[in-house]
């Protein structure tokens, strides 16, 4: 889940897989002379539009953050309901095709190997350490097999998985900004390139918070529309059934955010 403040009152839940789509749509549209193709490509984009599948369940029932009064976000939520979600995502993943569910599990583990608050206690530090001993081993089999494969053979060399994996953290942060929306300017480091790695810089158009400038221009055309969606909540809640409820019924939201090259 992730909040995205509508007034000081209000928030717009949007939910993990629809943040997926749009690193999807991004995904889609992806690619230039500077910062080279995607490939394979179906399998990369529908990665990127699936990467948080493990959270389907979580979002049907999210769980209730006493110190707002809103659903917790992704940020927000415990380490063992956080590795919970992560765990079964490569199997929900895996009827997607074996390198869907490899970019996934990958996009997982590297969460866990950036963001390291986990260490901070014996508890989620066995959990975390449990979680990534499995994936590394699903990893290691699927890679293996896909080396096997003669139409995946030349995308599971290291050099493009770690390009491709690489491509889905960078369409997740995307994605995050814009679903959480922003004033001023952001950027997103460690961007592939045709030739190496760069760093985009988001900017708002004056007055026009729906309307982005992003510089370099990574995408194929000339602009790119994005649409998203989520549920207005208008007031807290200390119930966490009652906010399950609100939410299921709350108003839904639809996000037209358009992303510009920098004059």
């Amino acid at each position: 889940m992730l909040l995205r403040l509508s007034s000081p009152e209000e928030v717009i839940c949007i939910t993990q897989p629809h943040h997926a789509w749009i690193s999807g749509q991004l995904a889609r549209v992806w690619g230039n002379e500077e910062f080279g193709e995607v490939s394979p490509n179906q399998e990369v984009c529908l990665a990127a539009e699936q990467h948080d599948i493990g959270w389907l369940m979580w979002e049907q029932l999210p769980t209730l953050n006493p110190q707002t009064g809103y659903p917790h976000s992704f940020s927000e939520l415990a380490t063992k309901n956080h590795v919970k979600n992560w765990s079964n995502a490569r199997n929900l993943a895996l009827p997607l095709g074996r390198y869907v569910a490899l970019l996934v599990s990958l996009h997982g583990t590297r969460l866990y190997e950036r963001f390291r608050s986990w260490e901070n206690s014996p508890e989620t530090k066995e959990l975390v350490l449990n979680f990534l001993k499995h994936e590394y081993a699903f990893q290691e089999e699927v890679i293996s097999k896909l080396q096997n494969d003669n139409y995946h053979a030349p995308y599971t060399t290291p050099e493009v998985i770690k390009r491709n994996q690489k491509l889905v953290a960078v369409w997740d942060a995307l994605s995050l900004i814009i679903c959480h929306g922003f004033t001023g300017e952001k950027i997103v480091e460690n961007v592939p390139t045709a030739n190496g790695e760069i760093t985009l810089t988001l900017k708002n158009k004056e007055n026009h918070p729906l309307e982005i400038f992003v510089s370099p221009w990574p995408f194929c055309e000339s602009q790119v529309n994005l649409v998203f969606e989520g549920r207005l909540l208008q007031q807290t809640f200390t119930d966490e059934r009652v906010m399950q409820e609100a939410l299921s019924q709350a108003p839904g939201v639809t996000i037209n955010t358009t992303l510009f090259p920098k004059n």
